[in-house]
């Protein structure tokens, strides 16, 4: 969803139209057949994939490498630190029990029935200032948490969320690409805003809630074991018996007491801190405001640095403290450091054990980053082939209604190159000149519309496509099914609302 790398000035191959057609649609479908029907990782059905795709539209083998290992690099050293940091997140959280307190408090308050829509607004909520891979990687834990615990089927909650945070991205400034069409379009910013909650609001609805309950029984899908770290809680001490295993105990201090605290630091382990004392650590229940606040803070450092964006001029100290806090990779380090201290250490841990904690969440996520990689790999050897110009330049003279066209033309970017913010900033180009003869609230309908198409129908060429594949443990047809059919309602409800503004506006 987030672009790392621009589509480069000329295209890597003088291939014809025709040619690059046929080479975008065989590298698509090895990737496919590869994973599907072969079984092959999708790791190296992304390479194969890309391979094919870059031979049959007449690259050079060096200039294909090259292309790849740069949309691998951009990915990895954005998208990938972002998943890693806030995979420590969420491990920090399951093991200290911060997660269970969320969930047992939002599974007290809201009904079964309630869950899906609530998920939806929390999504929303905090898909305001992120990147939808930031609001992936804090959400998913909580997610899988909810599912497990009220044994509500993990589609039903987990397309609400992804549905709240894919709206809010791809509609609401001040992500880049509304900001993008925004600003190249001429249209109001606060317009933009307005009228792009308007359409996101009964968006979320139906593509979240109300598709997730029907996909939920297509899509018999369960929380991955590995990307789920539990707590195992050890009877010990107090006048309680053991009930069932894995259910916690307290002891005489009324504090919880784990496996972990049963071990002898100092003489039970090979090379353990030797300042650690042995024999049975006292465990308290982290806070449910530490909880709350691991998972808020890094949403507000980057709700502040967009603030700042949109109110501050760029010379002056404050923006350009905002704008180092609220970047997404420190602002995930800082809920890090934030959930060492309030969920770690405050709780009773051991300098070891929260680093064992930290390091045991990044072995679950190997897997997902390489994956996610070469999903960034696949696409920029998309873009850099010209396919993205191929879809740009088949539209640009077509004589359509400028919110089609807009439209239209962010879609088949979209599905061409996987990549959300590509799909606008060029839509927003081509039909920027229409834009002169429009009113002001027409060129943010505009701008909306060319959103809406930017996040139409995701697939092998996205890296989000395998984010989620990965965090929810979908095949690639389950992923179809569920992930790109969500973002196709999206895509085409938000469109429809545009149209109906305006009718009215």
């Amino acid at each position: 969803m987030v672009t790392l790398l621009a589509a480069p000035a000329e295209p890597l191959t003088n291939a014809g139209d025709t040619q690059l057609v046929i080479a975008a649609l065989l590298g698509i479908a090895v990737v496919v057949v590869l994973i599907a029907w072969g079984k092959v990782h999708p790791f190296l059905a992304l390479i194969l994939g890309a391979a094919v795709l870059g031979v049959v539209a007449g690259v050079s083998a060096d200039k294909i490498v090259t292309s790849f290992s740069g949309g691998v690099g951009s990915t990895v050293g954005g998208v990938g630190l972002l998943i890693a940091l806030g995979a420590m997140i969420g491990g920090l959280l399951a093991e200290s029990g911060g997660a269970d307190s969320i969930v047992e408090r939002v599974v007290g308050r809201v009904s079964g029935g309630a869950l899906p829509w609530a998920m939806a607004g929390v999504a929303a909520l905090i898909g305001l200032p992120l990147f939808f891979e930031v609001g992936v990687v804090l959400l998913v834990p909580i997610v899988l948490l909810v599912s497990r615990r009220v044994d509500v089927p993990l589609m039903k909650i987990g397309i609400p969320a992804l549905a709240g945070l894919s709206v809010l991205h791809g509609l609401v400034p001040p992500h880049p690409g509304p900001l993008v069409a925004i600003d190249a379009l001429g249209a109001n910013l606060g317009q933009t805003l307005a009228l792009g909650l308007l359409v996101a609001i009964p968006t979320v609805i139906i593509a979240g809630p109300v598709f997730g309950n029907f996909i939920a029984r297509y899509v018999p899908a369960t929380a991955p074991e590995a990307l789920l770290p539990t707590r195992r809680p050890l009877a010990v001490g107090g006048d309680r018996r053991p009930t069932r295993p894995g259910e916690g105990r307290l002891d005489a201090d009324g504090d919880l007491v784990t496996e972990d605290d049963l071990v002898n630091p100092g003489a039970g382990r090979p090379g353990a801190p030797i300042d650690e004392p042995a024999g049975p650590r006292a465990r308290r229940e982290p806070a449910l405001w530490a909880a709350v606040v691991t998972v808020l803070l890094p949403v507000v450092l980057m709700l502040l640095r967009a603030i700042g964006e949109l109110t501050l001029a760029e010379d002056t100290g404050g923006r350009k403290a905002l704008d180092i806090i609220g970047t997404p990779i420190v602002a995930l380090l800082a809920g890090v450091i934030f959930a060492m201290i309030f969920l770690g250490y405050r709780t009773g841990f051991s300098r070891s054990q929260v680093s064992g904690f930290l390091g045991g969440s990044l072995p679950a996520i190997a897997g997902i980053l390489l994956i996610v990689a070469a999903g960034g790999g696949f696409k920029q050897v998309l873009v850099d082939a010209g396919v993205g110009n191929l879809v740009a330049d088949a539209a640009e003279g077509a004589n359509l209604s400028p919110l089609l066209l807009g439209w239209l033309v962010a879609v088949g970017i979209r599905v061409a190159t996987g990549s959300a913010t590509v799909a606008t900033i060029t839509a927003a180009g081509i039909v920027s000149p229409l834009a002169a003869t429009l009113q002001g609230p027409e060129v943010a309908l505009l701008a909306l519309a060319i959103g809406c198409g930017s996040l139409f129908f995701s697939h092998v060429n996205d890296a989000g496509f395998w984010l989620v594949k990965e965090y929810f443990g979908l095949t690639v047809g389950q992923t179809i099914k569920s992930w790109s059919v969500m973002e196709t309602i999206i895509s085409v409800v938000g469109f429809a609302g545009v149209l109906l503004l305006d009718l009215v506006l």
